[in-house]
């Protein structure tokens, strides 16, 4: 039961949660632990999502990509961490993403109707949920925003908070630099003074087909700045 109880207090969504909370929650769902090799598919995108999905060791590469494949970004999620949680309910139930291990993994997987009684068993599970729904909703808002009244630079940052996680790193963006100045409407001169600009900073590095971001959090830094001035 200890070891049971520390890997689910170390969950994010089972933050401040007493041992007995966790003891009904042992009694009254089923908890499957999966493992996966290195390399091994978690999630495929467009898989069902039915179930949701702990990292509760190793490391997982995530990738979500439109739908040619010609832009895409990648992030790494460490554990403990929880894999698209905001897939599991609404008119959208499928992952976005694909998953793999990069280490020998563990998941934790609770099924969409145990974690339905487990929310409703007290307010802090709900909290904790909704919680990070509505920092999702959030950032896609202020995403969308930004494509027409941001600065380049504010505009580059949203789309990449907007499609990684929280704890996401080694977060990678995968485009034709030609592709991406289109996307971004501005000209190749402007878009390569703006990345030469976040790369002088320590914000990121990049090349004609990445850009890879040095730290989610100087992004997300750089936003609150935008947003004070």
């Amino acid at each position: 039961m200890d070891s049971m109880y520390e890997i689910l207090m170390g969950l994010p969504l089972f933050n401040g949660v007493s041992h007995e909370r966790i003891s009904e929650i042992v009694g009254m769902a089923k908890f499957h632990f999966l493992k996966y090799l290195p390399g091994e598919a978690i999630v495929n995108a467009g898989d069902p999502c039915t179930h949701i999905k702990f990292i509760i060791s190793g490391k997982a590469r995530v990738h979500i990509a439109n739908s040619d494949g010609r832009f895409r970004v990648s992030q790494t999620l460490d554990a403990p961490d929880v894999i698209a949680p905001e897939f599991l309910f609404g008119k959208a139930t499928r992952y976005p993403c694909s998953v793999e291990a990069v280490l020998p993994t563990g998941i934790l997987q609770i099924s969409k109707s145990d974690y339905m009684r487990i929310l409703n068993l007290d307010q802090i599970f709900m909290f904790n949920f909704l919680n990070i729904l509505s920092m999702n909703a959030q950032k896609s808002v202020d995403g969308v925003l930004s494509l027409t009244s941001g600065s380049l630079e504010e505009r580059i940052a949203f789309w990449i908070i907007a499609l990684t996680q929280r704890g996401g790193t080694d977060i990678v963006l995968s485009c034709r630099q030609r592709d991406l100045y289109s996307l971004f409407g501005v000209q190749r001169t402007s878009f390569i003074a703006t990345l030469e600009s976040m790369r002088e900073r320590g914000i990121i590095d990049y090349d004609q087909s990445e850009i890879r971001i040095v730290s989610r959090r100087d992004l997300l830094d750089l936003l609150s700045t935008s947003q004070e001035e």
